[in-house]
C-alpha cells in the first residue's frame, strides 16, 4: 500500500500562486504519515526556499486517479 503525503505549496511572496503536491511512500502505516509528515514538510520547505505550506493530509495513495 502506498501513503500520500499531499500538500498545497504556496509561493511566499504571491500566496495565491499555489501548487498541489505530494510525497508518496511505500508500506508506511497512515499514522506515521501523520506523526512524521510536518518534519517531512519542514525538510521539504529548506530545500525549496520561496515557498510555504498552506495544507498538508496523508492519505492511501489511489493509483486509479494518479495523474502522470
Amino acid at each position: 500500500m502506498m501513503i500520500e503525503l499531499a500538500f498545497v505549496a504556496c509561493i511566499a511572496t504571491e500566496p495565491d500562486t499555489c501548487r498541489d503536491r505530494s510525497l508518496l511512500y511505500v508500506d508506511v502505516p497512515v499514522m506515521a504519515c501523520m506523526m512524521q509528515g510536518q518534519a517531512q514538510l519542514a525538510s521539504w520547505t529548506e530545500q525549496h526556499p520561496g515557498w510555504e505550506i498552506k495544507s498538508w493530509r496523508c492519505q492511501v495513495h489511489d493509483t486509479r486517479t494518479a495523474e502522470i
